[in-house]
């Protein structure tokens, strides 16, 4: 049988990084096994859907490179593939499984409802939702006759359907991370399969659908794991084969640490948006600029924007809770396809750590041609309307690649080649701006008329050859320099610097520090 699998969010929002991850191990499973994935959006709570947020769903799996196979925005045989467009589908099986007496038509109120968990609550009772015990005491059609849930229906009552759970019965399944699961049909409440719009809610449809779009494997996170046991009876209850199911380990919230990487303050549960926000740190794999499902504004910048390569995001994820058993960490997605089996995620959570991406990030920064990063650095200071050639892209790109983790960081990180300092560090000034520096700069900007060739290697001999002259050795010089051509006391190698710049505009920035700055003592 062809191994297919699903990967269905509901468009309540922003795609989470959980859920990117979900995806992902869905992807490289399928890919693995020569299967299929499929994309199924799950709308059918129409009180929390959110605008765009479905495109963004798309957009985001196809910028992190999961190809979707079949599904929405792609289209194939079991279409439609939101769930809002399947509603006649639901009405047969729910009508189905009332037929055999395995749901039930329940009338109760929210005041109802709210009064019987009050008594179970006064009674001391350890459960107080709506089960094998409770519904006997609840208005449904188990405890009305056939003629008075007519005619309640027959008026317009709101009503849900309730699965009907067996008071007596073990339910197992093995799941293919957990190893088996034994749960009895006790320990679960009757929930809801039909709301009173005539939706259905996550229970059933992702059981029919599921089915009907002939997925083998389910593999979800953690949360769904309690509700598995309920989908294998519904399974058992349709008189279907279930799917294989695996449930991913939670992300869990990353500690607080201080500079140096020592943990300040262990933090515990999953990783949330305000835990992203507090630290910061992205936590959706694009911008996302609109309203959450409960309504509230939300501007978070995503991955993609804050300069993560799609490559170190898949890498990063894929390490999250899974790992092929060895030291390795460095994989393409080729290779994680190729690596990649169920038997190897993780029991328990992964602690997410955004110093882990940054690194991979920066490795896979370090693996773009020169060429790649400079055409992106003349884009971006077009955009800032600032002048830049290939030729001079190229050279800052060979100077910073290795110092940088995002490609922004080029630019930002070398503003001073396009504008020369209006300010000076401080600090620098008054412990290296000395009369001695003051003196060998004006001699090294005079020597530099005489280079006809100007570039680092010559910056740096005539520089080397005005020392000697002097006795002086180069450290006693090197801060001056760069104070007066970048403003700062730290950087990037500084013959390159002047190569960049130029001889003419090199003198001029000597020049003009000589003239502004103070000498101190």
């Amino acid at each position: 049988m062809e191994v297919r699998v699903r990967f269905a969010p509901s468009p309540t929002g922003a795609l989470h990084i959980g859920g990117v991850r979900t995806a992902l191990f869905n992807y490289l499973f399928a890919k693995k096994m020569g299967g299929k994935m499929l994309l199924r959006i799950e709308d059918t709570d129409q009180k929390r859907f959110v605008p765009g947020a479905e495109e963004y769903i798309i957009e985001s799996l196809k910028w992190v490179g999961i190809h979707i196979d079949e599904g929405q925005g792609v289209g194939g045989p079991h279409a439609p593939y939101r769930q809002s467009e399947r509603k006649e589908i639901y009405q047969k099986y729910v009508q189905q499984l009332l037929d055999e007496g395995k749901a039930y038509y329940a009338f109760d109120t929210d005041v109802e409802l709210e009064a019987m968990r009050q008594r179970l609550k006064a009674a001391g009772a350890a459960n107080t939702s709506y089960n094998a015990l409770t519904r006997t005491q609840m208005r449904n059609s188990l405890t009305l006759n056939e003629d008075q849930t007519k005619q309640l229906i027959d008026a317009g009552t709101p009503y849900v359907i309730r699965i009907k759970v067996p008071m007596k019965e073990e339910i197992r399944f093995k799941d293919l991370i957990r190893d088996w699961v034994v749960v009895h049909a006790n320990t679960l409440d009757d929930k809801v399969l039909m709301k009173s719009d005539g939706l259905p809610t996550y229970h059933l449809a992702n059981i029919v659908d599921d089915h009907l779009m002939q997925i083998t494997h389910v593999i979800r996170g953690d949360e769904w794991l309690p509700s598995a046991p309920l989908h294998i009876l519904l399974y058992k209850f349709l008189g279907w084969e279930a799917p294989q199911f695996a449930h991913l380990p939670l992300i869990l919230k990353p500690d607080l640490l201080d500079e140096k990487g020592k943990i300040i303050e262990e933090r515990h549960g999953k990783l949330s948006k305000r835990d992203a926000d507090e630290m910061g740190f992205p936590i959706f794999p694009l911008t996302w600029n609109g309203t959450n499902a409960d309504g509230e504004d939300i501007t978070s910048v995503g991955y993609r924007e804050a300069g993560y390569y799609k490559e170190a995001l898949i890498n990063f994820l894929a390490l999250l809770g899974w790992n092929d058993g060895t030291d390795k960490e460095l994989f393409s997605l080729d290779e994680l396809i190729d690596s990649f089996t169920l038997g190897r995620i993780h029991k328990t959570g992964s602690k997410f750590d955004i110093r882990k991406a940054k690194w991979f990030n920066q490795h896979y920064l370090r693996q773009k041609p020169d060429s790649e990063l400079a055409d992106g650095l003349v884009n971006a200071l077009q955009q800032k309307n600032i002048a830049c050639s290939q030729e001079k892209a190229n050279k800052i790109v060979h100077l910073m690649k290795e110092r940088v983790t995002f490609p922004q960081e080029i630019y930002e990180q070398t503003e001073f080649l396009f504008q020369e300092p209006a300010v000076y560090e401080e600090a620098v000034v008054q412990t290296k701006w000395n009369q001695e520096a003051v003196t060998l700069l004006t001699t090294f900007k005079d020597e530099l008329v005489t280079i006809t060739e100007f570039n680092a290697e010559t910056a740096k001999a005539t520089l080397h050859t005005v020392l000697e002259k002097a006795g002086v050795k180069i450290g006693k010089v090197m801060p001056a320099l760069r104070l007066a051509l970048t403003g700062a006391g730290h950087g990037p190698d500084l013959m390159q610097i002047m190569d960049i710049l130029g001889k003419e505009e090199t003198s001029n920035r000597i020049e003009k520090a000589i003239d502004k700055l103070v000498i101190i003592g």
